[in-house]
C-alpha cells in the first residue's frame, strides 16, 4: 500500500514538472508546422518533429502503463510512404498524431489540477504525521494559543501526529483518485481507440486462423506420408505374397482348388482396398503437391481430364501446402463437374501469382447454368474462405462457366 501511495504520488509529480515542457513543444511544433506547412519542408519537418511527439507520448504511454498496471499499445499504424515527404503528409492524415499533441497540451492544466492538490495534501499529512520529529527546530512564539499547544508542547506534536495518521486513509484515496484519473486519460487519448483494437483482434484472429489451417494441412501431409509409405506399401507386399502363392499353386495345384479360387478372391479384394486406399491418399492431400508442386500436379490433373485441358501457369514461388491443396482441388472439382455436367470440349486452367495473391481462373466452352450454391461448390468456397480467400462462380444458360478464386499466399 506504501509503495503503491508513493507511485502515485511520483506520477502526480511528475505530471507537475513535465506539464510546462509538453506544453512548449506542443506549442513549438504546431507553429513550426503551420508556417512551413506551405513549404517544400513542411512534410519532412512535421515528420521530425512528429517522431520526438511520439517518444514523449511513448513516455506517457509507459507512465500510466506502470500506475495502472497494464501496457498501453500504440495506436500508430505502419509508415507507408517512399519519401520523408510523402510519409509526413501520411502523418497528417493519421488522427494518433493530434491525439498526442492534444494529450501534450493538455498534460499542463492536468498536471496543475490534479498534481500540486495531490502533491500538497499528501506533503501536508506527512509532516503532520512527522510533527515531532521537526517542529521542535522552527518555534514560533506568536501563534495563536491552541495552534501554539500542538507546535510547541510534546503531547500537542503527538497529537498531530495521530490527526495526520487518522487523516492518511482519506489522503490516500485522494491521490490514488487523482492519479488514476490522469492515467485514464492518457490511456484513452494515447492509446489505440476502440475501432484499432477491433482491427488488431480482427487481424490476430486471422493470424491464428492461418496456423490452424497450416497446422491442419501439415498434419494431412503426415497421415498421408502414413499411409503411403506405411498401410500402402504393406497391402503392396501382401499383394505380392498372394500373388506368389497364387503362382504355386498353379504350378502344383489341380485346376479348380477351391483354396486357389479362394486366394484369387483374397487377392483381386486386396487389389481394390489398394485402390481405395489411393483414392483417400489423393483426397486427403495429394502426394504429387509434396513431391512436384502445384504446377504439375495440375498439369496430372490435365492429363487425366476426360477433355481437353490447358493449364497456363508461370513460376508461383514457393506456397504454403494449404493454399497449395486449396488450389488444386478448386480445379480438381472444377473439372469433374465440367465431365459430369458441362458437355464441354476444352477447358482452360490460368493460375497467376501476384505479389501475395494467387489467382487462378478455370473456363470452359460448355452449356452453363452451373448452381454456385451446390454442394461441391459450397465446399470448396468455405475451404477458400478458412485462408481467406475469395471465390466466385460465374455461369449463365449457354456458357461459359467461370470459376474463379483467389488466394492470400504471403510468407
Amino acid at each position: 500500500m506504501i509503495v503503491r501511495a508513493a507511485r502515485e504520488l511520483a506520477y502526480l509529480l511528475a505530471g507537475v514538472l513535465i506539464g510546462p515542457a509538453t506544453f512548449l513543444w506542443a506549442l513549438i511544433t504546431t507553429l513550426a508546422s503551420g508556417l512551413l506547412s506551405v513549404t517544400y519542408l513542411g512534410p519532412p519537418v512535421f515528420l521530425v518533429l512528429t517522431w520526438v511527439t511520439r517518444r514523449l507520448a511513448g513516455l506517457e504511454r509507459w507512465r500510466a502503463g506502470a500506475l495502472l498496471g497494464r501496457p498501453v499499445p500504440a495506436p500508430y499504424e505502419p509508415a507507408s510512404g517512399a519519401n520523408p515527404w510523402a510519409r509526413g503528409r501520411t502523418l497528417t492524415r493519421e488522427p494518433a498524431t493530434w491525439r498526442d499533441l492534444t494529450w501534450l497540451v493538455l498534460m499542463f492544466p492536468l498536471g496543475l489540477a490534479t498534481g500540486i492538490p495531490g502533491v500538497v495534501v499528501a506533503v501536508v499529512d506527512l509532516g503532520t504525521i512527522l510533527a515531532p520529529l521537526w517542529l521542535w527546530a522552527v518555534p514560533n512564539p506568536h501563534l495563536p494559543p491552541v495552534v501554539d499547544t500542538l507546535f510547541n508542547t510534546v503531547p500537542g506534536r503527538f497529537a498531530l501526529t495521530l490527526l495526520g495518521v487518522l487523516l492518511a486513509l482519506p489522503v490516500r484515496w485522494l491521490v490514488g483518485t487523482l492519479a488514476r484519473t490522469q492515467a485514464e486519460l492518457a490511456v484513452k487519448l494515447l492509446g489505440q481507440g476502440p475501432r484499432q483494437r477491433l482491427a488488431d483482434r480482427a487481424t490476430e484472429l486471422a493470424v491464428t486462423r492461418r496456423r490452424v489451417v497450416d497446422a491442419q494441412a501439415a498434419e494431412l501431409q503426415r497421415i498421408e506420408r502414413d499411409l503411403h509409405d506405411g498401410a500402402q506399401a504393406r497391402i503392396v507386399a501382401a499383394g505380392m505374397t498372394l500373388a506368389l502363392a497364387e503362382r504355386k499353386m498353379r504350378a502344383t495345384g489341380p485346376q479348380g482348388d477351391p483354396a486357389r479360387d479362394d486366394l484369387l478372391t483374397a487377392r483381386r479384394q486386396l487389389d481394390e482396398a489398394l485402390a481405395e486406399l489411393r483414392r483417400l491418399v489423393r483426397g486427403i492431400y495429394p502426394p504429387i503437391l509434396t513431391d512436384r508442386g502445384l504446377v504439375a500436379a495440375l498439369g496430372a490433373l490435365a492429363g487425366d481430364a476426360s477433355l481437353s485441358v490447358v493449364v497456363r501457369a508461370g513460376d508461383l514461388g514457393e506456397l504454403a501446402p494449404a493454399v497449395q491443396a486449396a488450389a488444386y482441388f478448386v480445379v480438381a472439382e472444377a473439372l469433374a463437374n465440367i465431365a459430369k455436367h458441362a458437355t464441354a470440349d476444352e477447358c482452360v486452367v490460368d493460375v497467376v501469382r501476384r505479389e501475395d495473391v494467387l489467382s487462378l481462373e478455370v473456363r470452359d466452352d460448355g452449356r452453363g447454368g452451373a448452381d454456385p450454391s451446390g454442394s461441391g461448390l459450397t465446399g470448396l468456397r468455405r475451404r477458400v474462405e478458412a485462408l481467406d480467400g475469395r471465390m466466385e462462380v460465374t455461369s449463365p444458360p449457354g456458357g461459359p462457366t467461370v470459376v474463379r478464386a483467389e488466394l492470400p499466399c504471403a510468407s
